[in-house]
């Protein structure tokens, strides 16, 4: 545990486990390893672990909805043999951990009730529609994922039990007394350090570099000097905004809509009050000032010169204490309570809130209202229009992914036919996209995948975010190239240089750094290298004044043991350092608080760790056959 405590040091509820995509990162590379059984002659079933079952009709069903994603990221094209069979076995590795923690979490007796099944459901923000739970969402929603709700049922307890199960595992871990301790010495440790530095620019003149250095360092690098895979693309997008511009709503539409919704139109109470805020360390003595303030107020002395005299507020002191008209969500709970109680006139207090002690009063009340059919207009319209650009823009998708890979599709036509804009990219390029599509990953995906959307075929429709899609064809694909060398020449010098004199540098720190080991003084060696060195001072682990390598060396090196510590170092932009450790002591430890959540996040560390490992062996130690016929 220690070592894993020092090692840490070198580097440095449930239902949030709750997921649509894939149940488990641990099981991804399942495949390579295990007790895996081909030898299923004439099974019925694709695969089994530890005498679960996964049936045929499971993997099938689950290789639809997958295969169907697979081609739309390849254009709308078969999947080459050698892909189709690896997407079907990592699929089954999927489904095959699944079902060895549904099989686990069983045994070990974790359940999951309907009242947090439901509430997870509820809580799902795909199924909200204006933040909340809308049973038709849902439905579509899972729908056009092609999953039932037995089958999302089942993967929801499934994540649960596993998340129950992971909690365990790292809630065990913990730190004892004596660890506690060593892991606030060891992060708590300063160490007394002086260092110089050679820079790099007085020794770039002795770095030559010839015609045959620059066109070796070329063949070597040669990767670092590709241009980037790129596409020529025309394309044709649609956006929600686009839609909404196209969508009118008739007078009947809005009244319709205003007479469903009159009961949500609705103007809160607003309330205009003044307070006067006490804080303080000393908690007493905070409440005993804001109880004399609250006398001289109801005593009758002006309210405004009061806060103005008092008050800690620098948002309201200046102006008497005036929090201007609000409603109730703009205050925090014990504030919010006592205002929405008061009367007009009356002053309350003191009220205790995290901020501190209030003295408030009430000067008017302006009563809450349903809006009429005027004030809503405006906002009834535009959701209208947002909802019917919605359906609208899902029917549109829906229709193009089956267009587009209809053979002899063509873009211009299905852009005439669904009113897309079209246009054409000279430049895609992989990694960064271009506009007006931007970096879109998933079409970056489409258009690069392993193998690439083929010339001339139509790919999509992609999702660019959430109100925006795109169908795009391929017209010539450019592979990464080598740049010239003439062209990158000139930085390939650069590089060779500064590797060179970084080089002398390191060499010249290492020379010096004998003669210190030999009795020399540091700064007698600073002095025949012609730089500074500042004084001997301590340092912390995370100790921003010195950089990052020096401090990396001068924590790596052994406690000094009765004489100081040597290290020479090459730093990152160039040059070299030269370190000298003496002593190494202790500062002063955190508070109780600050070690407790110090030693917590440690042991959550450990804790995940713990819990990995777990899964891992799980999937080791399984009795699991597969089907190789399971697709065929």
């Amino acid at each position: 545990m220690l070592q894993r405590i020092g090692d840490a040091l070198k580097g440095q509820k449930w239902l949030a486990y709750l997921v649509l995509g894939a149940l488990a990162l641990v099981f991804a590379a399942w495949g390579a390893y295990g007790i895996v059984n081909l030898n299923f002659g004439g099974s019925d079933y694709a695969a089994e672990a530890n005498g679960a079952k996964i049936s045929l009709e499971e993997a099938h069903n689950r290789w639809v909805r997958q295969q169907t994603q697979w081609q739309q990221r390849l254009g709308g094209m078969e999947i080459p043999p050698e892909l189709r069979k690896r997407f079907q076995d990592q699929m089954l590795e999927g489904m095959i951990g699944e079902a060895l923690i549904a099989e686990r979490t069983q045994s070990l007796g974790y359940r999951v009730s309907t009242e947090a099944l439901r509430e997870a459901v509820q809580q799902e923000p795909a199924f909200q529609v204006g933040g909340q739970f809308s049973p038709e969402a849902a439905k579509g929603v899972l729908a056009q994922a092609g999953i039932s709700l037995a089958d999302y049922e089942r993967d929801l307890r499934t994540q649960a039990r596993r998340a129950q199960l992971e909690g365990g595992i790292r809630a065990s871990e913990f730190l004892t007394p004596a660890e506690r301790a060593r892991l606030a010495e060891l992060e708590g440790q300063e160490r007394e350090v002086r260092y110089l530095v050679l820079p790099v620019e007085r020794f770039k003149s002795a770095a030559g570099v010839d015609a045959a250095a620059v066109q070796a360092y070329y063949k070597a690098h040669q990767a670092e000097y590709m241009t980037p895979e790129s596409a020529h693309l025309e394309y044709a997008q649609l956006s929600l905004a686009a839609l909404e511009a196209q969508v009118t709503a008739s007078d009947a539409d809005l009244r319709a809509a205003y007479e469903k919704a009159k009961g949500r139109l609705e103007v809160p109470e607003k309330r205009h009050a003044r307070h006067i805020l006490i804080t303080g360390k000393d908690d007493a003595a905070a409440l005993a000032q804001a109880e004399k303030v609250l006398a001289e107020a109801k005593a009758g002395k002006d309210f405004g010169e009061l806060a103005q005299q008092y008050s800690q507020d620098p948002g309201s002191a200046h102006n008497g204490g005036d929090l201007g008209w609000a409603e109730r969500s703009a205050f925090v709970a014990p504030f919010a309570d006592a205002l929405f109680g008061m009367k007009v006139g009356e002053i309350k207090g003191p009220v205790k809130t995290q901020f501190g002690y209030h003295i408030i009063r009430l000067d008017e009340i302006q009563a809450g209202k349903s809006k009429s059919f005027e004030e809503a207009r405006s906002d009834l319209e535009a959701q209208i229009k947002r909802d019917r650009a919605t359906d609208r823009f899902g029917e549109i998708q829906e229709r193009l992914q089956t267009k587009a890979s209809e053979p002899g599709a063509d873009l211009k036509a299905l852009a005439q036919e669904f009113s897309l804009q079209a246009g054409e990219m000279p430049t895609f390029v992989k990694g960064a996209g271009a506009p007006p599509l931007g970096l879109a990953p998933p079409l970056q995906e489409l258009i690069f995948a392993d193998p690439p959307l083929p010339n001339g075929r139509l790919g999509g429709p992609v999702l660019l975010g959430d109100d925006r899609l795109a169908i795009v064809k391929v017209l010539e694909h450019r592979k990464a190239q080598p740049k010239p060398l003439a062209e990158v020449r000139e930085s390939i010098v650069a590089a060779l240089t500064q590797s060179r004199a970084t080089a002398l540098a390191l060499a010249a720190a290492k020379a010096a750094r004998q003669k210190l080991e030999g009795g020399a003084s540091f700064d007698a060696v600073a002095q025949e290298l012609k730089v500074s060195a500042e004084p001997a001072h301590f340092v912390g682990r995370h100790d921003p004044s010195i950089p990052a390598p020096v401090r990396e060396a001068v924590f790596a090196v052994p406690r000094p043991a009765g004489k100081p510590v040597f290290r020479e170092l090459s730093l990152s932009d160039g040059g070299a350092a030269l370190v000298e450790v003496t002593r190494v002591r202790t500062a002063a430890a955190h508070d109780e608080e600050t070690q407790v959540t110090r030693a917590r996040q440690e042991a959550d560390r450990l804790g995940t760790d713990d819990a990995s490992a777990y899964l891992e062996e799980m999937r080791r130690t399984a009795d699991v056959r597969k089907n190789p016929k399971a697709f065929e």
